[in-house]
């Protein structure tokens, strides 16, 4: 069987079934595993623990410290399938999957024309597939510098520069930090809807602890709960453009929308380092304009405005994903109308992704050998 994407998800599935008995091969479209991590920005660490962001079968090194550096995720992906002595082929990307002609296995379009046939398939690409810039009014003829979040690295290149962030989920709240502390002269962070913030630690007790708690309680109770612990744990930003959300913290983790783990935000707001503004509307005469109808000229703008999940023409034909994009179900459960098509890391669950793909895995891997074990009977 086949698993798509050598990323921590695939890497996760391909051991535990291998575990299990079940030889698969990992079909990873770059050069080398865990390509989408050696593509983030330098200073991303982990916002989960160490601890419990291991997949299963390898421990991450109590060396990596607490917050696990991007650099050491990739060697820690890196060391997993050597490790495992996993199959992967690397430089193969998969077009389109589906049914093999006589409907018992799945057959897949990959690069150079091949045609390969599994019994099963897992999905395991991950969210952040293609970069997503919103069709803004203007923009194709701004000749200002404007890049995606996915192209940013390091400050280096805006030290004493004017940046413009678009978006405040994680990664756009870290990365105007980031713009601060490398130098950079004014950083302006645009807002559409003010995110909860939380922080990644009070204490010595990690915000995943608290997710893995309360994940399986009633999103309202949540929500309940979750109001007075950020009245005290997060101060009041809205004197500096940030108002707490009036919509509950796990209604927003159900519509897709991840809590804002604070690292450096909470201060450089409130010491006016960075300013927030408006949500961008689109571009005019060179400049940004912004819903209160602010027109700004930065320097450069950085839009950290998410990514598309790159599925429906990989899958999309089968009637297995969502008016989102988003599989309809996702770990050991196939779609009823796909039997043995599985997928697995498309939740962004407040307990952890690493954590929860691993638990993924595992699961999957019983599915599949339990399958096969009764075809072949």
């Amino acid at each position: 069987m086949y698993v798509i994407g050598g990323g921590p998800g695939g890497l996760a599935v391909a051991y535990a079934l291998r575990a299990q008995g079940v030889r698969a091969v990992v079909l990873e479209r770059g050069d080398r595993v865990g390509s989408s991590w050696r593509r983030h920005y330098d200073r991303l660490h982990l916002h989960t623990t160490r601890r419990l962001s291991s997949l299963p079968g390898l421990a991450m090194p109590r060396s990596f410290g607490r917050w696990v550096a991007r650099d050491d995720v990739v060697r820690y992906l890196e060391k997993y399938a050597e490790y495992h002595e996993l199959e992967v082929v690397t430089g193969v990307e998969v077009s389109r999957v589906e049914r093999t002609a006589d409907g018992t296995g799945w057959l897949l379009h990959a690069t150079g024309g091949r045609e390969l046939t599994g019994s099963a398939v897992v999905v395991a690409t991950g969210t952040n597939h293609t970069p997503r810039i919103p069709e803004w009014p203007g923009l194709d003829a701004y000749r200002g510098e404007l890049l995606h979040a996915g192209q940013y690295r390091n400050p280096e290149p805006y030290a004493g520069r004017d940046v413009l962030v678009v978006g405040i989920g994680n990664t756009g709240a870290e990365i105007a930090v980031d713009l601060v502390e490398g130098g950079a002269s004014r950083v302006r962070l645009s807002v559409r809807t003010a995110p909860h913030i939380v922080r990644r630690s009070t204490a010595g007790w990690a915000a995943q602890f608290t997710g893995i708690l309360v994940r399986r309680l009633p999103v309202r109770l949540v929500d309940r709960l979750a109001g007075p612990m950020a009245k005290l744990s997060v101060p009041d930003l809205s004197a500096h453009g940030l108002p707490r959300p009036d919509t509950g913290l796990y209604s927003r983790v159900n519509d897709g929308s991840i809590p804002v783990q604070d690292v450096g935000l909470i201060d450089a707001v409130r010491k006016g380092r960075v300013e927030i503004v408006a949500a961008v509307e689109g571009f005019e005469d060179g400049k940004v304009v912004l819903a209160d109808g602010e027109h700004l000229e930065p320097d450069a703008v950085i839009a950290a405005t998410g990514y598309l999940r790159g599925l429906e023409d990989l899958v999309g034909h089968l009637d297995v994903l969502d008016a989102r994009g988003k599989p309809v179900v996702n770990g050991p459960h196939a779609p009823k109308n796909a039997p043995g098509l599985f997928f697995s890391g498309y939740t962004n669950p407040i307990s952890g992704m690493f954590r929860e793909m691993a638990i993924d895995a595992v699961r999957i891997a019983k599915v599949i050998a339990r399958q096969q074990s009764l075809a072949g009977k």
